[in-house]
């Protein structure tokens, strides 16, 4: 394996060296395919990424389009490497899935130690399993409020810093639209479907609420409390008046399409949207700002689910060489940088935030800093393997308070009931 210079990583791949550019020529073309969710332009924008890489190595890569919502993405990639699939060489995976997929994926310690050192520590260590670094980090995240500014100047309102404000601010925003004959509009959209996306907006709502994490990091069972349950109390009560009936069946570009159309005055939703709403042909263009979530009850800290997506090599490829040589090409400073200033995609490399080119075309990435110093893991480090069966339980006992089946209180003491079995002597 040689290597090649590009933005001062050295990046290996199976090649010959050329002297063009720092890249190098596969000593034989292969074709690498990688499975990814799709939300907005993702697959245009993945076909541009990857083009440099393609041109310079001679391999080409098949993009693998799968579902927006990450459960069933989840769902799908286990049942492929279990069944030691040697078809998807590459898979993009969420920031919560590397524990419960360590053994299936490639250990990049070794050749990926300049990304490792140019990175946030704590992100490569979420991907880091029993001394094994089984993805790279792609870009972090972290939610925001995402506001119309024309809207609050507008109606005389402030940016809400509380849940209740906004419920307030949302209520008197979508009241005085309505009676300028707007029947379409709504004061907030989010996403309320029974996905995972779920578990981080109601996580969200009850660690601001200060109920906690669901499963602290020793393990405790906290969901059952009193600041959760006013939590999913006050977000019931936006069903169906600051927001859509519809809205229990919204992922986030369910969400992305009431709010970019210019129907919403607010909307929780991921970096991504920031720059399709800034976007030439959008309609709410440069109407619009981001700001932390809110906090809630008599607490004064907000709270943003961290996310983030990252790339892993399954170990069942026929092409891992090339396959690494992507991975690093696409973890490295080069395809971040792409992805800030076309996407707004959060950087995992630290430097990123003080470059000038990113700062110019996408101001809002050094903002976010603000934001993510807000995050809040999901409970998978402490409930590892059984994470994706204690969120799908907490997503849907909230699912089922916000849709009317049952009190919060009620819901919330169920859930432990069911969480205890789970954890058993131990998760």
């Amino acid at each position: 394996m040689t290597v090649f210079w590009k933005s001062g990583l050295v990046l290996p791949i199976v090649a010959t060296t050329i002297a063009a550019g720092g890249f190098v020529a596969p000593a034989a073309a292969v074709e690498v395919t990688y499975a990814s969710g799709v939300v907005g332009a993702a697959t245009e924008r993945f076909k541009e990424i990857v083009k440099s890489w393609e041109e310079a190595t001679g391999n080409t890569v098949t993009f693998v389009p799968m579902p927006a919502s990450t459960s069933d993405q989840f769902a799908q990639y286990r049942l492929w490497l279990a069944a030691g699939n040697p078809d998807i060489d590459l898979y993009q995976t969420d920031v919560i899935w590397a524990p419960q997929l360590a053994e299936q994926f490639v250990d990049m310690s070794d050749v990926a130690s300049d990304i490792v050192d140019a990175s946030f520590p704590a992100i490569i260590e979420s991907q880091t399993v029993d001394g094994r670094l089984v993805a790279l980090p792609l870009y972090t995240d972290a939610p925001a409020l995402y506001y119309r500014k024309d809207l609050l100047e507008k109606y005389g309102a402030a940016v809400p810093k509380t849940w209740e404000e906004l419920t307030e601010t949302a209520k008197l925003i979508q009241d005085g639209e309505r009676a300028d004959g707007k029947g379409d509009f709504w004061g907030f959209v989010w996403q309320g479907n029974a996905y995972e996306g779920l578990t981080c907006d109601a996580l969200e709502w009850v660690k601001s609420f200060g109920g906690g994490q669901i499963v602290e990091t020793d393990g405790t069972i906290s969901i059952n409390n009193p600041q959760a349950v006013a939590a999913l109390e006050l977000a019931t009560g936006w069903v169906g008046t600051i927001s859509p009936p519809g809205v229990l069946a919204y992922q986030e570009e369910e969400s992305r399409g009431v709010w970019q159309t210019g129907n919403a005055a607010f909307m929780r939703n991921w970096p991504y949207a920031y720059a399709l709403g800034n976007a030439d042909e959008s309609p709410i263009k440069g109407e619009f700002d981001v700001t932390p979530l809110p906090s809630g009850g008599d607490n004064d800290s907000s709270a943003a689910t961290l996310g983030g997506w990252n790339v892993a090599v399954s170990k069942y490829s026929q092409h891992k060489d090339a396959a690494i040589s992507l991975a690093l090409y696409l973890a490295g400073p080069d395809a971040q940088k792409e992805r800030a200033i076309k996407d707004a995609q959060l950087p995992t490399i630290v430097a990123l935030y003080d470059d000038p080119d990113i700062a110019a075309a996408q101001p809002i990435v050094p903002r976010w800093k603000e934001v993510f110093m807000n995050a809040v893991p999901r409970p998978s480090a402490p409930t590892k393997g059984d994470y994706n069966e204690v969120s799908s339980k907490f997503w849907s006992a909230v699912h089922e308070t916000l849709s009317g089946n049952g009190s919060a209180a009620d819901n919330l003491e169920l859930l432990e009931i069911d969480l205890d079995d789970l954890k058993g002597s131990g998760w």
